[in-house]
């Protein structure tokens, strides 16, 4: 991981790296979880339930042991034991249950509308679009119940546990629109988030390029070297400062999977409540797949979810041509987190990030 503060810059004559589709192996639930770890030579000759315990933090031998015997597969489908010898080359397949589908917020604020948009703001746990494990518990199933059989369509990304701002269209032609804004970038975004840790400086840029992980869980992205992966550029804005956390505003010039939460963990800030790139890694994911949410958890996490929140957006109105910008006020949730009043002034700045 670069040192904190430490920036890249890719040169984009490289080709792309992409990680290497492993399929789940037959017989396995399609909505598994699969995790995947190449073999290096350093590991060669290990047991299968000590390389397992090597790759995964926090992980005691016995857990490892529990955890080979019920999830380890072999490309054919049939199932591993501890006491097996890893091989240079091999990747070693973890199948993991899903999440059952919990109970989630089943609400949305609307926060402006018209007849081309609808603006919403998402409340951290309901997901935006079904899934292998959400169906009626999403936003799109929420949009189908109050607006008819053509409900407004979603026209960007929001992670589940991410609250905030969405925005959606109501026409075919305000879809295309939109969704075209995004992808090329002319939507600015802006985000705010709770990072642990006292960020020195009071603005700054991070260039750190990223692609998916090269081992571990398939949703994972990490930092790649100079020349490799793709680039992206984060900027920050600090708006307070406690003695063990930052208020920050962010503004991704880039859109990358869980691009903000890898850049802040990166430098060292990580996002409060991350259950995949804070101190402990993924170890707080897999934790929470197998427990559930509980006191233990949510202490070494510092929240019951990632303290990020997506502030504000301006976009071009897709009929009108007109500029907008609309916000998202911060949930009673990470104010309660924050633990003191906002600076109303430290607000107002957020568009300058």
């Amino acid at each position: 991981m670069p040192a904190r503060g430490a920036f890249a810059r890719v040169r984009l004559s490289r080709p792309r790296r992409r990680r290497p589709e492993v399929p789940l192996p037959p017989g396995c639930d399609p909505s598994s979880i699969l995790l995947t770890f190449p073999v290096a030579p350093e590991h060669a000759g290990q047991r299968l339930d000590r390389f397992v315990q090597s790759r995964i933090p926090r992980l005691s031998r016995t857990r490892a042991q529990e955890i080979v015997r019920n999830c380890a597969y072999r490309a054919d489908g049939t199932r591993r034991r501890p006491s097996e010898r890893v091989r240079t080359g091999e990747t070693v397949l973890l199948v993991r249950p899903q999440f059952e589908e919990p109970h989630v917020p089943l609400f949305f604020d609307v926060l402006y509308e018209d007849d081309a948009i609808l603006a919403v703001d998402k409340p951290s746990g309901l997901p935006a679009h079904p899934s292998a494990t959400y169906h009626k518990n999403t936003l799109t199933f929420l949009l189908r119940e109050r607006f008819g059989d053509d409900p407004p369509r979603i026209a960007h990304r929001l992670d589940r546990e991410t609250s905030g701002l969405l925005l959606c269209a109501r026409t075919p032609d305000a879809e295309r629109e939109l969704k075209n804004a995004f992808e090329n970038r002319r939507v600015s975004k802006r985000y705010l988030a709770i990072v642990r840790g006292v960020i020195p400086q009071g603005e700054g840029r991070i260039e750190l390029p990223m692609d998916q992980a090269k081992e571990g869980l398939h949703i994972l992205m990490e930092v790649t070297p100079p020349g490799e992966g793709y680039p992206s550029v984060t900027r920050f804005r600090v708006l307070a400062r406690s003695d063990q956390a930052t208020l920050v505003a962010l503004a991704p010039e880039s859109g990358r999977q869980h691009q903000l939460r890898v850049h802040l963990s990166a430098l060292g800030f990580p996002i409060v409540g991350d259950k995949l790139y804070g101190p402990e890694g993924v170890q707080p994911f897999l934790d929470y797949i197998d427990t559930g949410m509980t006191d233990e958890l949510r202490r070494r996490l510092g929240h019951d979810r990632q303290a990020l929140h997506a502030y504000e957006l301006t976009f071009k109105h897709p009929t009108t041509g007109d500029s907008m910008t609309l916000h998202a006020p911060l949930p009673d949730d990470l104010i309660a987190l924050w633990g003191a009043p906002l600076d109303g002034a430290a607000l107002a700045s957020v568009g300058a990030c």
